[in-house]
């Protein structure tokens, strides 16, 4: 492809799309751009504090366990209060639980302190994605939920890699960097980032009292999408929380597990745009299916991995899964929820991988200090395995009917933002 085309094709991939959307891209950026603890968590504990990878994967999960309570939370408080209340809310409490992390030292208070960091962050993502859903025409999902993850992994390619260094020069820099960074983030929305909640209309009212979290749970199609997101999450969670312990056991430094874990969001960088133009019309079906079975194959490859180098190949593997996963996932998700429930729908759904990040440490602790990180390895080719095979059961039906069928009721009741931009969208899809 000449470069034309491709500036041609990214010209495409970004225009036309509603203000609003510009201002939560940013303060995504943003936020990413500073994601440091994330990424250094357990190198901290086991090398700088000296915990064992049990600990470590203790203090994770409680971190997961905090996302866990937050995500029907942050949903419910999506539908109620708003959108935009809930990021705020959300993501100053982030700050201020991130750089009180940074000064603890009693083993128990890092454990409590890792689960208010969790709470706090993971109440914000509901939010995040339906303004997304609120604001964006329903043919234009997949393309905005890409853009998105490409912006998460730009920041995330720059956040990962500065990590390792900043790591051997201060752990502490890294959290009160990231509570900085995302103050600022907070700021964006504050200033630039309207409500986007749909208007509450009569008919609205008694829509939303109608879809209470019962009715999600009771949901079955939805709910079986939620369990095999949660079995799809659990593998890639093991990109920051079994990777960079394995590799501390194998010798390697904070900094070869930086350099390797960014290939991860450079790949996205450089690879989400023209492969969202090749699949966003394709059957959901097989791109689950097909990305399931990348994920758990391309991290059991892991286990043949004896240098930074076949450690950067195997990253290679299963970030072309996250590349056609996560939109494809977030669209269907959006697709499967109704307008005046969508941060309820959007709260269970983050609740897969809030449930993932509680169990992903636990199992990878356990069984890279029992039986060792081969094993680990095995086992995520098994739950991609078993992934694949759950989506090609569940969506026989699902992939043969119209997405713009099941879509129409949510153009009549988007809110007015949607217009902007609409004219200049038309035919860039």
């Amino acid at each position: 492809m000449s470069v034309a085309r491709l500036r041609r094709a990214a010209r495409e991939t970004v225009s036309g799309l509603p203000r609003e959307f510009w201002w939560l891209w940013t303060s995504t950026l943003v936020n990413r751009l500073g994601a440091f603890v994330a990424t250094f968590m357990a190198l901290y504990l086991t090398l700088d504090r000296g915990y064992s990878a049990s600990y470590a994967g203790l203090v994770a999960s409680l971190h997961g366990l905090g996302g866990v309570v937050s995500s029907l939370g942050g949903g419910v408080m999506a539908d109620r209060l708003g959108r935009r209340p809930t990021l705020l809310i959300a993501q100053s409490a982030t700050a201020a639980s991130v750089a009180l992390l940074g000064f603890m030292t009693n083993p128990a208070a890092i454990a409590a302190v890792a689960f208010l960091v969790g709470m706090a962050s993971n109440a914000s993502r509901p939010a995040v994605q339906a303004m997304m859903a609120d604001i964006v025409r329903p043919e234009d999902r997949v393309r905005a939920f890409s853009l998105n993850y490409w912006a998460i992994n730009l920041g995330f390619a720059v956040s990962s890699t500065a990590a390792g260094f900043i790591a051997e020069f201060s752990y502490l820099a890294g959290f009160l960097i990231e509570a900085g960074m995302t103050l600022a983030c907070a700021l964006v929305v504050f200033l630039k980032v309207p409500e986007s909640r749909p208007a509450a209309t009569d008919a609205a009212k008694g829509a939303d009292d109608a879809v209470s979290l019962g009715t999600v749970l009771r949901d079955g199609r939805y709910m079986a999408v939620v369990g095999l997101s949660f079995l799809v999450a659990l593998i890639f969670q093991q990109g920051s929380v079994g990777l960079p312990v394995a590799m501390g056991r194998a010798g390697f430094s904070p900094a070869d597990y930086g350099l390797a874990i960014a290939v991860n969001g450079i790949l996205i960088v450089a690879l989400q745009i023209p492969v969202t133009r090749f699949i966003e019309h394709r059957d959901p079906r097989t791109l689950l299916v097909v990305s399931s079975l990348l994920a758990g194959y391309g991290f059991g490859l892991t286990a043949f991995a004896g240098s930074v180098g076949v450690f950067m190949v195997t990253v290679c593997v299963w970030t072309l899964a996250e590349i056609v996963n996560a939109p494809t996932q977030t669209g269907l998700v959006v697709r499967l929820s109704p307008v005046h429930g969508r941060g309820r729908y959007q709260g269970v759904y983050t609740l897969s991988w809030s449930l993932a990040a509680l169990v992903a440490p636990l199992m990878s602790g356990a069984v890279i200090d029992r039986l060792g990180a081969q094993w680990l390895w095995g086992t995520c080719a098994v739950i991609g395995t078993v992934a694949g095979l759950g989506y090609g059961l569940l969506m026989r039906g699902l992939s043969q009917e119209s997405p713009a069928a099941v879509s129409a009721p949510e153009e009549v009741s988007a809110p007015a933002a949607d217009a902007e931009g609409v004219e200049a969208e038309m035919g860039t899809v």
